[in-house]
């Protein structure tokens, strides 16, 4: 059985933390910043390392500032 894995990247300068891209990820993978951008907004930050690059972050962000890479990986018997 093939495992997807996802990268999360962000371009925190234009995020301006709304939060729907944290709503929206069912892994959990995404939270809030405690810096602040150059905007003085707090951005979103991948947290955890188990993204399944589904990109309903990406999907769900008014700024475009979300990319999600999908990578399959088989699983070795």
């Amino acid at each position: 059985m093939a495992k997807a894995v996802g990268e999360v990247i962000i371009d925190i300068e234009k995020c301006k933390g709304c939060e729907l891209c944290i709503e929206a990820c069912p892994e959990d993978t995404l939270a809030l910043a405690n810096a602040i951008n150059k905007k003085g907004y707090r951005y979103a930050e991948v947290v955890a390392n188990n993204c399944t690059g589904c990109a309903n972050c990406a999907i769900i962000c008014p700024d475009a500032c979300i990319t999600v890479y999908r990578l399959i990986m088989k699983k070795i018997a």
